[in-house]
């Protein structure tokens, strides 16, 4: 919290000028309308002097040609205000939409170490509540706040030049006005910052417990979640409520300070009107400048508020846009080899997840698997299986060693180009709020109807799919939550055997199915491992009992590895987990 508090400038704001670069014509489009607005503001009041002056006397003609000015000046000022209105809007709505493609464009790509220090709810709360808050200042604000400044100073010189004495007094009053702008404002900031940042908080809690709620639920956790919620809730309401009160404080003594001037202001102007030092006409257009420009500072008064939310928002975001991720694209990279072979290297690769660096969870791992050959990683929980596959799929590097495919270093090659060569399926499917099709289809944007319900029936999918009420069609539900278990990986296996890479990597791919589904989707692995390299992270050893090689884990080094029958043979871990897993026992193998 302090290195956030530590940044109090609006200055904050500078940075999103690279968004607004590119719509230069736009901008200045409204800039015109906006200048033109507060100068035709500015010219009212002389034609109200004009009209006060002739009301005793004159030429009749030259009063109705004065009320007809003023006439004409209003209709300029309503097209004016509606023009400013709806360029700067546009330019607000355009400006945000760009920020949140880009935050989005950066945090889609960085790798898991980044997500293990920040909630995904908090990122999503910066992605709307912080770009809307800036909407609110780009599209709005700061044009409210530049042409009440042009207002302000140019009624302050037409001031000067109706009545210099009635202008120093006003000017007397400015200093009072400033200083609570200054010392409340900087409050405001902080308040605004902590704001935001409780509110993102609530925004994360809520989302981890609603993407829950089934365990939620199942475990009568509702009223601990909601007293969370509501505490961290009540929390952003203590920082809202501290804002409310400094800037209706700030507010208020502005108000009446500016306005305790102006009745000043009016009661010396009206003895020089008695004195025929000034005609009445002129004290009305001073009065009008005078309020305009009390207005205009009441106006810059409120939008600072504004204006200070969205600093706090703007950095926030800033800091997702600025955010250094520890795995990155090399910057002269290398093509991976085409056609790819699968060959896969792992020369003493030592690894330690971030969020636990004193936990190895690969210690000097040597393993080299051959184009075409299916290997399977057994060992207990925390072994290091999953882990070679996260390395491989290079969400982390190494801490030493290197990774290779087809020879070629992982971090020498961009992400996109040698994950293109390989197909996950996850421990825990992953089914997004789509089609049953466009599911399998996430593996492979480009393929064909025909090509996804093959790829389906080869994961033993087929039937349940076309079972459901539109078939392929069908609407999954968000992370499918219309699917059971055994289906999601189904439908998981079916996105994998679409891609057709030359790398298949099966992390538990079959723990959540029944006998008979695992056989079909056994059978169907089987057939798609041939001519690819396979990995297959597995507890149950039946599934692994046919790969090429085995290799065992332990405490993320490798410890043995051949194939099933030599490994029982030989006693140790391996042995002893078959013993515990097959029923009938060794003498059965």
């Amino acid at each position: 919290m302090e290195e956030r508090e530590a940044s109090k400038r609006i200055g904050a704001l500078a940075r999103l000028w690279p968004f607004l670069a590119p719509y230069r014509v736009l901008l200045m489009a409204a800039a015109v309308a906006l200048t033109a607005t507060a100068a035709i503001s500015l010219v009212l009041p002389l034609a109200v002097r004009r009209v006060v002056d002739n009301f005793e006397g004159g030429d009749s003609a030259i009063l109705d040609l004065y009320f007809g000015a003023a006439l004409g000046i209003a209709a300029l000022l309503a097209m004016g205000t509606a023009l400013r209105y709806a360029l700067v809007t546009r330019l607000g709505e355009r400006v945000v939409a760009d920020i949140r493609k880009a935050v989005f464009d950066k945090v889609i790509t960085l790798s898991p170490a980044f997500y293990e220090k920040i909630m995904t709810g908090e990122v999503l709360s910066r992605i709307t509540t912080d770009t809307t808050l800036i909407l609110s200042v780009v599209g709005s604000s700061i044009s409210i706040a530049l042409r009440n400044v042009l207002i302000f100073v140019g009624g302050l010189v037409l001031m000067l030049f109706t009545s210099w004495k009635l202008t120093l007094m006003v000017l007397l009053i400015v200093p009072a006005v400033i200083v609570p702008i200054l010392v409340l404002g900087r409050r405001l900031r902080k308040l605004s910052r902590e704001n935001q940042d409780w509110i993102a908080a609530s925004s994360g809690n809520a989302s981890e417990a609603l993407l829950s709620v089934q365990a939620v639920q199942a475990f009568t956790h509702e009223a601990i979640s909601q007293g969370t919620f509501a505490r961290v809730t009540e929390q952003s309401f203590d920082a809202a409520r501290r804002r409310i009160w400094t800037r209706a404080a700030m507010t208020a003594i502005v108000i009446f300070l500016v306005f305790s001037g102006i009745v000043g202001v009016l009661w010396a102007g009206a003895w020089d009107v008695r004195a025929g030092e000034m005609s009445v006409g002129a004290l009305v257009q001073f009065v009008i400048y005078s309020v305009m420009v009390a207005g205009s500072v009441a106006a810059l008064s409120e939008v600072i508020g504004e204006v200070q939310r969205a600093a706090g928002a703007t950095e926030r975001l800033v800091e997702l846009l600025d955010s250094e991720d520890a795995v990155r694209d090399p910057a002269d990279p290398v093509a991976p080899a085409t056609p790819a072979r699968g060959a896969i290297g792992f020369e003493d690769v030592s690894f330690s997840y971030p969020s636990r660096p004193d936990i190895s969870a690969l210690d000097h791992v040597t393993l080299d698997v051959a184009p075409g050959e299916t290997i399977a990683l057994v060992g207990p929980s925390g072994a290091g299986k999953t882990t070679i596959i996260q390395l491989l799929l290079r969400f982390y590097d190494p801490a030493s060693g290197r990774i290779t495919l087809d020879g070629v270093p992982l971090d020498a090659m961009t992400r996109a180009a040698f994950r293109q060569h390989i197909a996950l399926v996850p421990q825990d499917p992953v089914i997004f709020a789509a089609s049953a099709r466009d599911n399998i289809r996430f593996g492979r944007p480009d393929a064909t109807d025909a090509e996804i319900e093959e790829a389906a029936r080869a994961a033993a999918a087929h039937d349940f799919i076309a079972a459901l009420p539109e078939g392929y069609d069908s609407w999954l539900g968000e992370r499918g939550v219309m699917l059971s278990g055994g289906q999601k990986q189904r439908i998981a296996i079916a996105r994998a055997i679409l891609r057709d890479a030359a790398v298949l990597l099966l992390d538990e791919a079959t723990s959540a199915l029944d006998a008979e589904s695992e056989r079909a989707v056994q059978n169907a692995v089987d057939r798609l491992s041939e001519g690819r390299t396979t990995i297959i992270v597995a507890h149950r050893l039946a599934t692994v009992k046919k790969a090429d090689r085995i290799v065992v884990m332990e405490g993320g080094r490798v410890i043995a590895t051949g194939r099933h029958d030599a490994l029982v043979a030989e006693g140790g871990l391996y042995a002893r987990l078959a013993r515990l897993q097959f029923t009938d026992g060794i003498a059965a193998e």
